[in-house]
């Protein structure tokens, strides 16, 4: 009993409080996030439950939240839900009796999993067909819009920068350090500028539709830019680096001897990545989530080049709120809140996840 508290112990570490050499060190950090975090977000809040006006009207009110979330309806979210959940329970029966000869716990945890994912695929999809109709509202509509689009280029960029940080992360030392800097390079130009090049080749008389008519491809110019897919192209475009870093930093790290016993217990590649790889990469691709999420949602330069404003983002409206025409500081400040709780969401959801898969390893 006493050699496992002692172990205990030392897995645990010594808790020693920083002294003031500690403090002090740490001292231009907190200033900064006091100066530059704490104290916008305290004004941004107090604005929020102001009135407009010129200036504005230090009134408390309810009436920006009410804007934001007005038109938000349970019936038809909940009839969502319930579509969702038969197309769901249909496919946990196909497979829990697909495979009598299966243990039934194995049975069990396959059809926890399936249904899982059938089900939150298939309501993401009935709200995306039918977004008009479940959401009302201008705004929520709008911000229900952003979170799918900030999910699917998070979506995007994990499917693209996972294969690329992964053969990074194994090839030798004088390829990684030239993948590297190729991921690096997009970093050494303008954003402004590389926007621009996107523009030069999406647009009607640009390269890419002069690549497809002189290939035979098509025979007249499809329009591409200023739609949907141009900004989910130019969010992918500028926020991969950031999937690519973390995950590569965790792939560094994966110790090769894990993955030989796997093979060499009777593992097929793709189990050994399902049951060895991805679980200790895990770290990487949580980290790399919260870096594309989190700035895509509110981003709004990539949608007003590339989406002409026509596929306008909940950053967009914020800052047509806030410095554009609409001059509505506490309904801005209100839609910022919003936002930010949104993100302290996604942040603790991924964090959360993240806990619980290191108490159950």
């Amino acid at each position: 009993m006493q050699a496992a508290i002692s172990t205990a112990a030392q897995v645990k570490g010594p808790q020693r409080r920083p002294g003031w050499t500690g403090w002090l060190l740490m001292a231009p950090m907190l200033l900064w996030l006091l100066a530059f975090v704490v104290v916008p977000t305290a004004i941004l809040f107090v604005y929020s439950f102001c009135e407009r006006g010129t200036p504005v009207e230090w009134k408390f009110t309810w009436e920006n939240y009410a804007r934001v979330f007005g038109g938000t309806e349970l019936w038809p979210l909940l009839k969502c839900v319930l579509e969702a959940a038969g197309v769901t329970a249909v496919a946990v029966l196909v497979d829990w009796f697909r495979s009598p000869s299966r243990m039934r716990e194995e049975r069990a945890e396959s059809a926890k999993r399936v249904g899982t994912a059938i089900f939150v695929t298939v309501l993401l999809w009935i709200v995306w067909t039918d977004l008009s109709n479940v959401f009302t509202g201008t705004y929520v509509r709008i911000f229900v819009r952003s979170l799918y689009y900030a999910g699917f280029t998070t979506l995007a960029c994990a499917a693209v920068g996972y294969p690329v940080a992964y053969c990074i992360g194994k090839a030798s030392d004088r390829w990684r350090n030239l993948l590297l800097m190729l991921v690096m390079i997009p970093f050494w130009t303008s954003f402004l500028i590389r926007t621009y090049a996107w523009i030069t080749i999406l647009n009607e008389n640009g390269l890419m539709n002069a690549f497809l008519q002189s290939a035979r491809i098509t025979q007249e110019p499809i329009s591409m830019l200023y739609t949907p897919g141009a900004v989910v192209l130019g969010l992918v475009y500028s926020y991969l680096p950031f999937m690519i870093l973390p995950i590569y930093g965790s792939v560094e790290k994966l110790d090769n001897s894990l993955v030989e016993a796997a093979f060499d217990l009777g593992a097929s590649p793709v189990r050994a990545w399902q049951t060895v790889i991805l679980p200790l990469t895990q770290p990487g691709i949580i980290a790399g989530v919260l870096l594309v999420f989190i700035p895509a949602i509110g981003m709004f330069a990539i949608t007003d080049l590339m989406g002409g404003k026509t596929v306008p983002m909940i950053g967009n409206v914020i800052q047509n709120q806030i410095s554009g025409q609409a001059r509505d500081w506490p309904f801005g400040a209100a839609l910022g809140m919003t936002l930010l709780a949104m993100f302290a969401a996604a942040f603790w959801f991924t964090t959360r996840k993240q806990g619980d898969d290191a108490v159950m390893g």
